[in-house]
């Protein structure tokens, strides 16, 4: 389910690591972040890694205590006693049994509480720490730390169980994901660091994610085990992957020294809203919204991303505008509930990243081509995939509703800022696009040729204005061929940008 066409893929610079502080799965101690947030921007950012809050230092009444030199005493309690329990960890290192499937099954309504100190340690023995299908637990104040779950699967949550609370945790340092997600979930005010594939992994097997909720938490140094890179184009990473997840509220956290992507919504997605987050120097794309619907992307401070894979496209001399913040066959669409009809990225401050906002349309991508890296999934409005094959659909409804589109993209009242001098770069830093690529596969496809780069560009109802813009900018539309000045991009027959302003300088 990877990004089509242009992929954003690749291994990061081992100063990333170094800059994050995040170790790799060979599982020595992991440092704190060195990178600090800047001072340019007034939003405060979650600290949480640095300065996690402390637990209970004596058991709540009624709770089960659980003692750390007993191995595997949290399951055989867990196993023991009734639902709604409330269990609190000693300080200490908390281990399971020595068997790679030894794990926790909380039953429904169990909370589990870490004293100062209590860490819960899979000693790179365990895959999972807290699985089973039991709704309303909740794990706080617990490091969970060296857990060995396979590639996509998670540590904590591992079988994506619904209304979990994940709070003032710090889950470091494990392979695969360091958490699942299910329906209902909140993760609040915690580190999410230095996992092997994502810090999160919001996917469910079975049935759609809803009324999810990550807040005020730190997802820093995610993907050490550079996935993108063994597994070449397959969209498999990120500080947090969300799959199918209707319903979002995204707020408050700091993503920031990921190797590859911050945040990526991936395959019908739908009603985000992504706000008051501070996204920064992150190797690839700050934010990806890929063949999903409808979201909110607001007062977000995002800076000094894609700085490594940007570079190292921009070195290989690929023309595509490798964007900070990347729309891939995602819009705005009314059929599809949400609490807005459309994308509106608005006031958001941009700076010194590599390039800035990318509107894009695969062409060849659609219901049941080969070119749809999200194989077996169709729009959310046509349920059924197999109707969407020739003759039925060269003709409407089907014409419309077999691909995704970008479209009802407004992009206003943003700031936009580039210092190319501090960015470190020539060319091909300093673009915003809107675009498609030439039709042309398979031979059965109804939109081959240009009409699909016609209709994001002109038709689908995609629009620039009242942004202000700072440095050097360039301005990418129809195609790859044709890079534009602001003027020509404000102009016939684009009339992008109205009401915009443009200072040609460097600096903020």
């Amino acid at each position: 389910m990877a990004i089509n066409w242009r992929i954003w893929t690749g291994p990061a610079a081992a100063l990333a690591l170094l800059a994050t502080g995040c170790e790799s799965t060979s599982g020595a101690p992991a440092a704190e972040p060195a990178t600090q947030p800047s001072t340019s921007a007034a939003r405060s950012v979650a600290r949480v890694c640095a300065k996690p809050e402390a637990g209970p230092a004596k058991a709540p009444a009624g709770a089960v205590a659980v003692d750390p030199g007993v191995v595997g005493d949290l399951a055989a309690k867990t196993k023991k006693s009734p639902a709604h329990t409330t269990f609190w960890l000693r300080p200490g290192k908390h281990r399971l049994d020595p068997d790679r499937y030894a794990q926790v099954i909380p039953k429904k309504g169990n909370r589990y509480l870490g004293a100062a100190g209590a860490v819960l340690d899979g000693r790179k023995t365990n895959q999972y720490a807290f699985g089973g299908s039991a709704p309303d637990v909740t794990v706080s104040h617990l490091t969970v730390q060296r857990f060995v779950a396979p590639p996509d699967e998670g540590v904590v949550n591992h079988d994506s169980a619904d209304g979990w609370v994940i709070e003032h945790a710090t889950i470091q340092r494990n392979s695969g994901a360091g958490l699942m997600a299910g329906a209902r979930q909140r993760v609040r005010a915690s580190c999410l660091r230095g996992n092997g594939q994502y810090g999160m992994n919001a996917y469910k097997a079975k049935g759609r994610i809803s009324g999810l909720v990550v807040e005020g938490n730190e997802i820093v140094g995610n993907n050490t085990g550079d996935w993108e890179r063994r597994r070449k184009g397959c969209g498999c990473t990120g500080g947090i992957k969300f799959w199918a997840v209707d319903g979002a509220d995204i707020r408050g956290n700091w993503v920031h020294d990921n190797r590859g992507t911050g945040l990526w919504a991936d395959t019908n997605n739908n009603d985000f809203r992504i706000e008051n987050n501070v996204l920064e120097t992150n190797d690839g794309a700050a934010l990806i919204y890929e063949t999903s619907y409808n979201a909110v992307i607001r007062k977000n401070t995002i800076r000094r991303n894609n700085w490594v894979e940007g570079r190292r496209y921009a070195d290989s001399d690929d023309t595509f505008p490798y964007a900070t913040v990347y729309l891939s066959e995602s819009g705005g669409e009314p059929r599809v509930k949400a609490r807005t009809s459309k994308i509106e990225i608005d006031r958001n401050v941009l700076e010194n990243n590599w390039s800035g906002i990318t509107l894009w349309e695969n062409a060849d991508r659609f219901c049941n081509s080969p070119a749809n890296t999200s194989s077996g999934d169709c729009t959310l409005l046509v349920p059924d995939t197999d109707r969407c094959t020739r003759p039925k659909i060269a003709d409407e409804p089907l014409y419309s509703d077999c691909r995704w589109k970008t479209q009802r993209v407004d992009i206003h009242d943003n700031r936009f800022v580039l210092d190319k001098a501090v960015v470190e770069c020539a060319v091909k830093c300093d673009r915003m696009a809107l675009l498609a690529n030439y039709g042309t596969y398979p031979d059965w496809s109804p939109y081959q040729g240009e009409q699909v780069a016609e209709s994001i560009t002109r038709d689908q109802h995609n629009r620039w204005h009242d942004n202000v813009y700072v440095g050097p900018w360039k301005f990418v539309a129809h195609d790859p061929s044709r890079v534009l000045d602001p003027g020509q991009w404000q102009g016939m027959p684009y009339r992008q940008d109205t009401g915009s302003t443009f200072r040609i300088r460097g600096g903020g």
